[in-house]
């Protein structure tokens, strides 16, 4: 990775942790994402809590709507990805 992506992506993750609570993390994903890319990133986030919990792919597909392709990408990333899923997912549940 370029010095320079990592610059913007280090600029980025500051500006996440520097959210003090969900209303400022609302404004700041609303005006940084589109409609779209929100609604990606939720289903995706409902998708892998939906495999966490065991669910197969045909019941996950019928409550959220998402791709077979998004289910399979959003598990690899739960099997072999860098445990981002992993980590947040149990923090969600307190």
């Amino acid at each position: 990775m370029q010095k320079e992506t990592m610059g913007q992506e280090a600029l980025l993750f500051e500006a996440i942790l520097a959210l003090k609570d969900q209303e400022e993390c609302r404004a700041f994903f609303q005006d940084l994402c589109t409609v779209a890319e929100l609604k990606a990133m939720a289903q995706r986030l409902e998708v892998a809590q939906l495999l966490d919990q065991g669910l197969i792919y045909n019941d996950i597909l019928q409550r959220t709507g998402a791709s077979s392709a998004t289910i399979s990408r959003v598990n690899r990333a739960l099997q072999y990805g860098a445990d981002g899923y992993k980590t947040v997912l149990p923090r969600l549940g307190k």
